[in-house]
């Protein structure tokens, strides 16, 4: 077709297909093809009240233009109602949900099709929906914002194939007769005027529950709470979600434990970059490290169905992993194998292990997200790798003198081979904890170290989440929040299942004053990683502070104390909260507390530290400890 026959021009483009489609032609084909005609007449029949037209039907896709965003996201909403109400007839196996993306944005049209880079990023949309739900671009969301009856979810900036730049994108929370969307959450069905209530209701429940857990887990460890006990309360994520618990190192010698440990990282960090799963963080499925456990229990209290477990075993030049795949809802085996290689081999075993994966849970990859996966193996220099797995190992410690160390292997490491990517951002990161608790003379010099090792990771892989959550956290300690936000949403958007990076946003936008924007990052970081490092309530404690929650502070600060007792910020929040709250015994004895740990605390040199960019932000903190009595100045 000669090209003068093209034209280019500025549409909404819907982007619709259903979840779990393999799994119900592969149940009952002619059943599901009829479902699925039948579907497709009545969507076709709202896209034509809506002004709109089917461009496509490949499959069980459904590709739609309209030349109105307010019309496009009416008429999602208007196929979400009816499929519900047509679903609710059907058996749970039967159900045939429809997952739908929208984008406005430049197309090309042809010969009836449309092409171009406004399909595709509705396309990408369309993936990150849920089975009945509806997520749309920046674009979009600029367009409706004020226009309808509808509220949003921000969730984070997608890398698109082909998009240079990360795309906005948000899922619609709310819409008329939707009663099967299961992502709606309560505090936004609701509405703005009441969101501040709804939401300190859900953060008591939350914490409530959290509280319960922690207790079990670090004081009660012989009690834990029954599958009966806790029935109606775990709710799991709309998509798969899988916990892997550490490898267990069978090859008799405690000094290969960094390589079961390492494997057993790796196979999390490639499964984290799967948009459609929901993968728990490393810090928490390493909790039951050396304990024996039942695959059930472990399931409830990391609120996931899929457990995977293995066990790796070296000689001088051979390795054998075994992994299994359990389904916990039903105690069934999904998926098992064995490895029996060579050690050059174990790049290559591990990728395997997550490709099985994805098999066992039927989650189809886009070609791109394949070869980004698949191909991600940063060294193919054993030595290298082992070397940067040794180092890990020490900087998880926490310690001075473990920070040492592991600089030392990681330097090695990049010796081995100059293009690892993340033992840059790793060696980098030690010069970081260096600046952050003043383990070097030189505090500017251990960040502009840091600064240009994340530049460098950033430099020799763009897509890697790595130098971006670095270079965030740098941003930050530096006060240059524009690019501290912008490193932050980009390391998000690479790693959908980033806890760190999520705990890492919360902190940015928190201390730009999104507070509320804050509370909802802070919660996603610790809904990943269930048992995380005190820092993950350090921002979500401070947030419920800064919008008057107070209870709701006070709780998540107590969470904080019972990891860390003698963690200083969790007792200055706590007198500042009791003091807001007119709790004065409450407050003298939190204050009490601060000077316990700190007898030199005054309120000029804590002010001096505060990382807030809004004066108001940090007055207001200031104001709460002076009413609470803390010292004003160190005498």
């Amino acid at each position: 077709m000669p090209i003068e026959n093209f034209k280019r021009k500025l549409s909404a483009i819907l982007s619709a297909d259903v979840e779990g489609y393999s799994r119900l032609m592969q149940d009952d084909e002619e059943a599901t093809i009829r479902a699925l005609t039948d579907y497709r007449h009545a969507i076709t029949h709202l896209i034509q009240q809506y002004r709109g037209r089917v461009v496509d039907t490949p499959g069980d896709n459904i590709l739609a233009e309209f030349i109105s965003a307010v019309e496009a996201v009416s008429c999602a909403a208007e196929i979400q109602r009816e499929i519900a109400e047509r679903n609710a007839k059907l058996s749970e196996s039967r159900k045939m949900r429809f997952r739908i993306g929208i984008n406005l944005g430049d197309i090309v049209e042809g010969e009836g099709k449309i092409y171009g880079d406004g399909v595709n990023i509705a396309a990408r949309m369309e993936g990150l929906a849920e089975g009945g739900g509806i997520c749309i671009s920046g674009s979009v969301y600029d367009a409706v914002e004020n226009k309808l009856e509808l509220t949003y979810e921000y969730i984070g900036e997608q890398v698109v194939k082909n998009i240079s730049n990360p795309v906005r994108a948000y899922r619609v929370l709310s819409f008329p007769g939707a009663a099967a969307h299961r992502v709606m959450r309560a505090k936004h069905a609701l509405g703005k005027k009441w969101r501040k209530i709804v939401v300190s209701i859900t953060a008591v429940v939350c914490v409530g529950a959290a509280a319960v857990v922690i207790w079990n887990i670090y004081l009660r460890p012989s009690t834990r709470t029954t599958v009966s006990e806790r029935e109606g309360e775990v709710r799991l994520p709309a998509k798969p979600s899988i916990a892997v618990l550490p490898f267990e190192n069978m090859s008799g010698d405690l000094g290969q434990e960094y390589l079961s440990d390492g494997i057993t990282e790796s196979v999390i960090t490639t499964l984290s970059k799967i948009p459609d799963l929901f993968v728990i963080a490393r810090n928490s499925t390493f909790i039951y490290k050396d304990r024996p456990v039942k695959i059930q229990t472990v399931a409830e209290e990391l609120g996931v169905r899929y457990v995977l477990e293995g066990s790796v075993q070296r000689t001088t030049d051979r390795i054998r992993i075994s992994a299994q795949l359990i389904d916990a809802s039903i105690g069934s085996l999904l998926w098992a194998e064995r490895y029996d290689r060579n050690l050059e081999d174990i790049f290559s075993v591990q990728d395997e292990i997550t490709i099985e994966i994805t098999r066992a849970l039927r989650i189809e990859l886009l070609e791109g997200e394949q070869a980004r996966l698949w191909g991600a193996q940063e060294t193919e220099n054993l030595r290298a790798y082992e070397k940067a797995l040794q180092a890990r190992a020490f900087s998880n410690r926490g310690t001075k003198h473990d920070n040492a160390l592991a600089r030392q292997l990681y330097e090695e490491a990049i010796t081995l081979d100059s293009g690892f990517v993340s033992a840059y951002a790793s060696l980098g990161w030690t010069h970081f904890w260096d600046a952050r608790f003043g383990w070097s003379e030189s505090k500017q010099n251990s960040l502009d170290k840091a600064y240009g090792l994340a530049k460098k990771a950033i430099l020799l892989d763009d897509n890697l989440e790595d130098g971006h959550l670095l270079l965030a956290a740098i941003s930050l300690l530096r006060q240059e929040w524009k690019e501290a936000l912008t490193e932050a949403r980009r390391a998000v958007a690479l790693n959908p299942n980033g806890a760190d990076a999520y705990s890492v946003l919360a902190g940015i936008v928190s201390c730009v004053g999104k507070w509320e924007e804050g509370i909802l990052y802070a919660e996603k970081a610790i809904q990943l990683n269930p048992f995380p490092p005190v820092h993950y309530f350090h921002w979500l404690g401070r947030a419920y502070f800064m919008t008057a929650q107070y209870e709701q502070a006070i709780a998540t600060w107590k969470r904080a104390l019972q990891i860390n007792h003698n963690y200083l910020p969790a007792h200055t929040f706590l007198a500042a909260c009791y003091i807001s709250l007119g709790r004065n015994r409450e407050a003298s004895e939190a204050v009490a507390e601060v000077l316990r740990i700190d007898p030199a605390f005054s309120i000029e040199s804590y002010a001096q530290i505060l990382p807030y960019k809004n004066q108001e932000d940090i007055n207001r903190e200031i104001r709460a400890l002076q009413k609470a009595g803390l010292p004003e100045k160190n005498f």
